[in-house]
């Protein structure tokens, strides 16, 4: 049974204190021992609860770990992704180094994993993997193992972001598998997906068919690497706006030099003024990096300013965060934004909504199926991501007074940690105490605060994020640590370093 709303809701407004907008980085719980203190008790036991059901979602025979898993661990999908075999390899490595296994095993499973990988089918002349395999036998999905219905093979850049990212982080982090870990890394064409007709600085497209799918949006092309059989890529979607998780895609191919700087650039901030269907007038002034004008634009809510993703979600604007030291490197973009964003989070579910809990992000429908949540408030998709059941729409000009059954996922509570720790923990302890929202596996997928419907279910990519989140957190943000190479701060450093989002109160 739950407790009233406004009751927990008083608790982490407390909690949330008065320094909220503050520029935080990550609070580090516990020393670079790789040994957590006797105060992260609470987090240890979250981590090790949420390896648990990434183990029992992996096959023993392939390392591959399955889509998602029901609550009661018993169950697997029937399918991977490149995204969900990533997460995998970069939450051992956090499991490894919180002891909750110890370097033996990690090692093994890692092993395994990347044997599989190197056997599996792919696209040859980019090196880039197709988005769905059976993760009990390795084999490119043909037939959804639920529906029945046919599966044309798809390679999303997207996905691939995670794999390439996990790859490298391998070979920074486990020295008995850096060598496999280094030749798969190596052996990915980032440029596959680089359109360089796009806008004023280029850009990259959603993936590509390696066969017709039967599509209007989908145009026969040559690829873009000038090498091997054309392909059907995606015209019609480009991953253009800066607040989006396909960012990732676009680090990887700056950093190996397969995809000029200028495309970071040619995202959208805040679409221009001139696009008058938005749903909020931006705020702000073009500006020109690397060739590129920038609109430096953003949107205004409660009072400051902060850049939207398309649909507000604590993912698209955190994920690659967990890996590349942003905060950091784009001290007057990134280390401005991120905490704002989270901010936003907060004070949207605690005190616009009022649902007593905060943590918006797609996930598992608890009514069934999957969904795209967010705060409307922080996205650019005019349709919007919203934060409750009954898609309560935000208008700048005319705000709602009242919103539904809101639905908060923990992974996004965890990704708010690294910049809002003592408040995303008490958020979780009270999704824990106030539902039946927590299981073997550690925090169920999703929960619906004001009916108390629970999403019975593990999704890999939400568990892998608590995973690194939770590795940055504890370990003195230990993930951006391995990742951040010499050759990746030296490419990519630089480019991020030349930003200033128009942010702040």
């Amino acid at each position: 049974m739950r407790n009233d709303n406004l009751t927990r809701r008083g608790l982490l407004g407390a909690a949330a204190g008065a320094g909220a907008l503050a520029v935080v980085g990550v609070h580090p719980a516990v020393a670079d021992t790789g040994r957590p203190g006797r105060h992260d008790e609470q987090l240890l036991t979250w981590a090790r609860d949420t390896w648990a059901s990434l183990e029992a979602m992996t096959d023993q025979n392939t390392g591959l770990v399955a889509d998602n898993i029901d609550g009661d661990l018993a169950s697997r999908s029937g399918y991977t992704s490149p995204t969900n075999i990533g997460g995998l390899l970069w939450s051992a490595i956090v499991a490894r180094d919180l002891g909750i296994i110890n370097p033996g095993h990690c090692r093994n499973l890692i092993a395994r994993t990347l044997r599989t990988l190197e056997r599996m089918k792919r696209h040859d002349a980019s090196g880039m993997y197709f988005n769905w395999y059976d993760e009990a036998t390795a084999d490119v999905l043909r037939v959804w193992p639920d529906s029945g219905d046919v599966v044309v093979p798809f390679v999303s850049s997207v996905d691939m972001g995670w794999l390439g990212a996990a790859l490298h982080l391998v070979a920074e982090a486990d020295p008995s598998n850096r060598r496999r870990a280094r030749r798969l890394y190596e052996g990915l064409r980032w440029d596959i997906f680089y359109d360089e007709a796009f806008r004023d600085g280029g850009g990259i497209y959603g993936g590509f068919y390696v066969e017709d799918p039967g599509r209007d949006d989908v145009a026969l092309l040559p690829p873009t690497i000038g090498e091997g059989p054309d392909l059907y890529y995606t015209v019609n979607h480009h991953y253009d706006t800066a607040i989006s998780e396909a960012r990732m895609a676009t680090y990887l191919g700056i950093i190996r030099g397969q995809i000029p700087p200028k495309a970071y650039f040619s995202t959208f901030r805040t679409f221009p003024p001139e696009y008058d269907w938005q749903e909020m007038p931006p705020v702000g002034e073009w500006e020109e990096h690397l060739g590129v004008p920038v609109y430096q634009g953003a949107y205004t809510y409660r009072g400051f300013q902060v850049v939207p993703g398309w649909g507000g979600s604590m993912f698209e604007e955190l994920m690659p965060d967990i890996f590349v030291p942003e905060a950091a490197w784009g001290p007057e973009s990134w280390g401005r934004q991120h905490p704002l964003h989270v901010r936003a989070q907060r004070e949207h579910g605690l005190d616009d909504a009022r649902y007593g809990y905060w943590g918006f992000s797609p996930c598992s429908n608890p009514a069934g199926g999957y969904r795209e949540y967010g705060v409307d408030a922080l996205g650019l998709n005019p349709t919007g991501y919203f934060s409750d059941q009954e898609n309560t729409d935000y208008r700048w000009d005319d705000p709602p007074t009242s919103y539904g059954d809101g639905v908060v996922t923990p992974h996004a509570a965890f990704l708010a940690m690294m910049y809002e720790q003592e408040e995303a923990t008490a958020n979780l302890a009270a999704l824990q105490a106030d539902f039946d929202s927590y299981g073997p596996g550690g925090f169920y997928d999703a929960i619906a605060v004001r009916s108390g419907q629970v999403a019975r279910r593990h999704l890999s990519l939400d568990q892998s994020m608590i995973m690194g989140s939770l590795g940055n957190v504890m370990l003195d943000s230990r993930l951006r640590r391995y990742f951040a190479s010499r050759d990746v701060a030296g490419a990519l450093r630089p480019v991020l370093a030349l930003e200033e989002f128009n942010v702040g109160a």
